[in-house]
């Protein structure tokens, strides 16, 4: 194998594909990026076995071949190589990658690519297209409830699913709830209902950064692809059941506050400087058509801050965790926050005032 490739290129495909790779691997070839050359240019794969990611590349190939390499050594080195430069990768004899680019010179060893696993092969029944802002949508306002608890494996990730003819995204942590609808694309309406892994929610959200062209998604019982231009993603899927998070949105919350997002988000920040990193515990009262905001640590102090709201119902006190609130109200785009209330004891129900299709759940602390 002798390739030739500019440096930008390389190291915009090595920047996807090198986050794939986990820096501790017990099998050591899955610490390597495999690249194969052949007459349209060149692929780049590398894979943790859940998750494989394969990028083709425009490159002058004056030798096919296919060998594998060290992803984060290869990336770190074209990663420093000055910008405008070509460079040119060749395959020795004696397991070895030779890399020129100017002046530098590296010598790196490879294993042989007939050992790299493949993970993309197999029956994808469900296929559809959707557009890159549309993914981006259903990702960007769910992925801060992904639970990190790993006992919960089930909740380790985005349940999609088709349902009413909508296509929708959820994540929940136990402690709070997002609910993403979107109009179902064409093609998905016999597509399995799939718990995407935090990882691969990480992964192809960094794809699809920036960009609006139309993606095609192919799913399975087992597995999730996704194909943008010159990338393909695959993933498997979290083998579990996603709890019926319909039960738990509150149906009954016929009190209604409603608060201009940016005073809200000041509000607590401010508050919530106080509190304890544990528990950051803040108690709402709602009374004569004001939020009073009270955040008490014995070991820092006090701090309380009263703002106008519409609010016209009897006095209530709740309390919630100021982090979590902080959260959902980075992902209302409208000028109002509405929360839905029913009394001290139960979740809120939370919406944008110009999103009818974004639901948030939030359970309530004992304050």
């Amino acid at each position: 194998m002798k390739v030739s490739i500019e440096r930008g290129i390389l190291l915009k495909a090595l920047n996807h594909v090198q986050g794939i790779v986990e820096r501790r691997n017990t099998i050591p070839i899955l610490s390597n990026v495999k690249i194969d050359a052949n007459k349209k240019g060149i692929a780049l794969i590398a894979t943790d076995l859940d998750l494989e990611i394969i990028e083709n590349v425009e490159a002058t190939v004056s030798r096919a071949g296919s060998t594998t390499i060290s992803a984060h050594t290869l990336y770190d080195i074209i990663r420093k190589i000055p910008e405008g430069s070509f460079v040119e990768i060749e395959q020795k004899q004696d397991n070895q990658i030779e890399l020129r680019s100017g002046q530098s010179n590296f010598d790196l060893p490879c294993l042989p690519d007939e050992d790299f696993p493949e993970m993309s092969s197999g029956e994808m029944p469900c296929s559809f297209t959707m557009g890159s802002n549309d993914l981006a949508r259903l990702i960007d306002k769910t992925k801060f409830a992904i639970s990190t608890e790993e006992t919960r494996y089930y909740l380790n990730g985005i349940f999609l699913h088709s349902i009413d003819n909508e296509l929708r995204s959820v994540a929940t942590d136990g402690h709070r709830l997002a609910c993403v609808k979107s109009k179902l694309p064409a093609g998905a309406e016999e597509m399995p209902s799939v718990i995407i892994p935090r990882k691969t929610v990480g992964e192809i959200r960094k794809l699809i950064e920036g960009s609006s062209d139309d993606l095609s998604i192919k799913v399975s019982d087992t597995k999730i692809q996704f194909n943008l231009k010159d990338v393909q993603l695959t993933s498997k899927l979290i083998d579990g059941t996603f709890p019926d998070y319909e039960r738990v949105i509150p149906k009954n919350n016929d009190k209604e506050l409603s608060i201009e997002t940016k005073i809200f988000s000041s509000s607590i920040d401010r508050v919530a400087t106080i509190s304890s990193d544990k528990s950051k515990a803040v108690k709402f009262l709602l009374k004569d058509g004001a939020l009073t905001l009270t955040v008490v640590n014995p070991d820092a102090g006090t701090a309380v801050e009263k703002t106008p709201v519409q609010y016209d119902y009897e006095e209530l006190e709740i309390g919630f965790n100021a982090r979590y609130l902080l959260d959902i109200a980075s992902q209302i785009d409208g000028h109002d926050m509405v929360f839905a209330l029913e009394g001290s004891g139960s979740p809120a129900l939370i919406r944008d005032s110009n999103d009818d299709q974004a639901t948030y759940v939030l359970m309530p602390m004992r304050v």
